[in-house]
């Protein structure tokens, strides 16, 4: 009976995510389309933000949905490297519409060295899961809100549309992350409707005033 609980749980979290691959690859045609018509210089930022978003989504369905010990354990490390990248992807597009010169180069060589050493840490962490939980959700967050440094220049250049749903997006990802450290039995569900609602949200307003 527990068995068939936790499998028909891992079914859930991997079908929510299974619907974020789909979506992920609408939104990344839309984007190319778009960014093509309408000539956007930034067009492979926004081809890297579509393909991370996929990946991450991605990553998080078959995690949930392979039951091998061994095999979830390597798509772990994945699953929680795609948001370190995921979030670098989110923000690439945004700080190169907003920021140029040297401001540009340090937020994009800054933005992704924490991503590449999220994703190194979870490789050594392999196997310490519940220990290093804590952790990880803190760098995510931290990470995702270091976007704070840019409300300056966004607030400048980009309509307040965009500030809304990126605070917005930025919101639902936080008040996910308190599911995310929960143990109930649908937490994680619930964690994974509120990635996928931010995550969709962030690419409304990068659809409607970035590209």
């Amino acid at each position: 009976m527990k068995k068939n609980r936790e499998f028909f749980v891992e079914f859930l979290n991997s079908i929510s995510h299974f619907i974020g691959v789909g979506i992920g690859i609408v939104f990344l045609v839309m984007m190319i389309r778009s960014c093509i018509k309408k000539g956007n210089a930034y067009t492979p930022a926004f081809i890297i933000y579509g393909a991370f978003f996929i990946f991450l989504f991605l990553a998080s369905t078959l995690y949930h949905g392979i039951w091998n010990k061994r095999a979830k354990n390597i798509l772990r490390i994945f699953d929680h490297s795609a948001i370190f990248l995921f979030i670098a992807a989110s923000f690439t597009p945004v700080i190169l519409t907003v920021l140029s010169g040297k401001k540009m180069i340090f937020f994009l060589v800054l933005i992704w060295v924490i991503a590449l050493a999220g994703t190194i840490y979870k490789i050594l962490s392999y196997g310490k899961y519940d220990k290093q939980k804590t952790i990880s959700v803190i760098l995510y967050i931290a990470m995702g809100w270091t976007s704070i440094f840019l409300l300056k220049p966004i607030f400048l250049k980009m309509p307040r549309e965009f500030l809304f749903f990126l605070v917005a997006g930025g919101i639902l990802y936080t008040v996910g992350t308190i599911f995310y450290k929960m143990k109930k039995q649908y937490s994680h569900v619930i964690w994974h409707f509120f990635v996928l609602g931010a995550a969709i949200t962030h690419f409304i307003g990068y659809y409607q005033y970035l590209i």
